[in-house]
């Protein structure tokens, strides 16, 4: 009984272990020419169709691709963070991360989200 046990133990941790390799928190930089009216973000992971929704707003809005992976959403009146972000991952589907980008946000800071890709 005690080596079934045993047994189980192993094959969840190595599970685990397989499952942990490769997967990295995802994180937001905040690319140069960020402003009260300008968002611009640069993932750590390939990602595409990236939107973004203000605070109090219903709806998400589409950000523009940059040539070198950067993601762009003007605006004609000052931005509402904190921002929430959905995305087409890579390898398939669609993920939300809730209030990812806060209210200050800065240029050149990074934003780690709690989402494993």
């Amino acid at each position: 009984m005690a080596s079934t046990r045993s047994s189980i133990l192993l094959a969840a941790a190595a599970l685990a272990a397989l499952l942990a390799v490769g997967s990295s928190a995802l994180t937001f930089k905040t690319g140069p020419g960020c402003s009260a009216t300008k968002l611009v973000l640069i993932p750590s992971v390939a990602i595409s169709e990236v939107e973004v929704k203000e605070k109090g707003a219903d709806d998400f809005t589409a950000l523009k691709e940059g040539p070198t992976g950067t993601w762009t959403l003007e605006g004609k009146e000052p931005l509402k963070g904190p921002f929430s972000i959905r995305f087409a991952a890579k390898s398939g589907g669609y993920r939300v991360v809730d209030d990812a980008i806060p209210t200050d946000f800065k240029s050149g800071s990074d934003y780690k989200t709690s989402l494993q890709v």
